[in-house]
């Protein structure tokens, strides 16, 4: 009976434990399928964003695989293949890394591998022929005085500054000629074999430029002028956010949104200082590009522009840091209220002035138009009343009180007391030391003129700003007269203010625009603007 009894209970104890084990691998399948969607729904969301951020990145997706179905044709078909055989496997290559987004990169280095080919064939076929005079002990002494010679003068000629932008060359250069050198030595036939590669190569280069310049192409030049577009109205942007956040009245804002807001900030700040090497690159390869419009551009000099944004960018940075110091942070928040109120309008006339000049610098070079000679008349202007304003309140930035003002020394008294008083109740065993309170913040809290600190520091930052935008202006003229760009033509809305004799006369204030749209059909606009200004 008790033998039957354990027989029962132990299919029992298997059904359990069969049970259990289902369950776990239920468990770990749930969860692996869990992970498994996560994965998926992240690598959609990466597919997705990435082609939402540039569509342009599908469409040359799709031409880099047209280009390679156009190559591989040499594989697949057979009249093809039976003139180049396996060498065919070079014009996949050749698509495969002369191939870029941009056409003048790809015919930068299209042209860089076609001359590093040939003169490499070139200098390997005079290096094999002197070779061959030194007979058959002193062919392989000659050919590895040449390898090691041109190794080691084309890598050193990598590092070489002007070379730079020729490095693809410089690069199939040297590969080939140590190919074709090396292998040369015992296999006579490797010279026909690289007729047909360069055959093959150039068969690819053609198919990468058909491809790049004339299927939607993409110019380097337009990437180029869109990035120092983008960074004239982002730096519009970030003087605009700048000035509001400085004269906001409510600071009663979550620490949440403030830290977003200023991490959104720093990236803005990081893709103006951050981009002069991809815009470098982008005017290097703009340079190889076809003249595709009426333009003259002088990519050198958008490089310059580059340089004088980078500069006024770092000005603005500053205005950030300004905002961000400890002087601002120690003594209050900022300025206080009533000394924000009495420059809170000339200071924002001052920025919007700002803005207004860095928008109609954009407009500028994306119209291909000069600017306005009075584009920056309202701004000197607008410093002008800041100076003034300043000026009527002399004794905000002296000092009013004695220096022997028991009040300035109340913060040092009440901190020696505090420090008394901890060294008394310390344990005689403890010998550390106290750190005492940073002596700047103390300076500076002692200031009697500390409250008008704040407020001086952002404001000559802001007039440093204003005045750095004359060399940005004399810039922008310069690059406009070096591409041609169209002359500036008046506004034809212009206000006319008339003062009539008749006190019941209404249409005092004309515009010329007005006495146009009317008359354009008749041909009477003189007739139009005598009759008004007669009224």
């Amino acid at each position: 009976m008790v033998e039957n009894k354990s027989e029962i209970v132990e299919p029992l104890d298997l059904e359990k434990n069969t049970l259990k084990e289902m369950e776990s691998s239920e468990k770990k399948v749930n969860k692996l399928g869990k992970r498994m969607k996560r994965v998926m729904v992240v690598i959609k969301d990466e597919i997705y964003n990435t082609g939402k951020k540039d569509p342009r990145r599908m469409v040359h997706s799709l031409k880099v695989g047209l280009a390679l179905t156009l190559a591989s044709l040499l594989f697949l078909l057979d009249p093809f293949y039976l003139d180049i055989g396996s060498n065919s496997v070079w014009a996949l290559q050749t698509v495969i890394v002369v191939l870029e987004f941009t056409a003048g990169a790809t015919l930068c280095k299209g042209v860089n591998r076609g001359i590093g080919t040939l003169s490499a064939i070139f200098l390997a076929f005079i290096v094999q022929i002197i070779a061959h005079h030194f007979g058959r002990l002193g062919s392989p002494v000659c050919m590895g005085i040449s390898i090691f010679v041109i190794g080691a003068s084309t890598t050193y000629a990598r590092f070489i500054s002007s070379l730079k932008n020729y490095d693809h060359g410089v690069t199939v250069f040297l590969l080939t000629f140590n190919s074709l050198v090396a292998s040369g030595y015992h296999d006579r036939t490797v010279w026909k074999s690289m007729f047909q590669r360069i055959y093959t190569i150039g068969i690819g280069c053609v198919v990468c430029l058909i491809v790049s310049v004339f299927i939607l192409p993409y110019w380097s030049g337009e990437d180029l002028q869109n990035s120092v577009v983008k960074k004239f109205e982002v730096l519009a942007e970030l003087v605009q956010a700048e000035i509001e956040k400085y004269f906001q009245e409510n600071k009663d804002k979550e620490e949440d949104s403030k830290s977003s807001e200023d991490s959104s900030i720093q990236k803005k700040y990081q893709e103006i200082l951050e981009c002069s090497s991809k815009d470098e690159s982008l005017a290097t390869y703009a340079s190889w590009e076809p003249r595709h419009s009426r333009y003259c551009y002088p990519w050198q000099q958008y490089m310059q522009l580059e340089s004088v944004i980078n500069h006024f960018g770092h000005n603005v940075f500053a205005i950030h840091g300004c905002l961000e110091s400890q002087i601002q942070c120690a003594v209050s928040p900022q300025a206080p209220p009533s000394v924000r109120a009495l420059f809170r309008e000339p200071c924002q006339h001052v920025a919007e002035e700002v803005v207004k000049v860095l928008v109609e610098l954009a407009t500028a070079i994306k119209t291909h138009h000069h600017c306005s000679p009075h584009i920056s008349d309202h701004l000197h202007e607008a410093l002008q009343e800041l100076n003034s304003s300043i000026q009527s309140q002399p004794r905000l930035f002296l000092t009013s009180k004695p220096i022997q003002d028991a009040e300035v020394y109340k913060p040092m008294e009440l901190q020696w007391w505090q420090r008394r008083r901890q060294s008394v109740e310390q344990s005689k065993d403890e010998k550390t030391r106290m750190i005492n309170p940073t002596k700047s913040k103390t300076a500076v809290t002692c200031l009697e003129f500390s409250e008008t600190l704040p407020f001086a520091a952002f404001a000559s930052l802001l007039v440093e700003t204003a005045a750095r935008l004359d060399l940005l202006i004399e810039e922008v003229e310069d690059l406009g007269k070096a591409a041609h760009y169209e002359e500036f033509h008046e506004d034809t809305d212009i206000k006319i203010v008339i003062t009539s004799e008749n006190a019941d006369s209404k249409n005092n204030q004309v515009t010329i625009s007005e006495c146009a749209q009317g008359a354009k059909q008749l041909d009477i606009t003189g007739y139009c603007l005598t009759k008004r200004l007669l009224l």
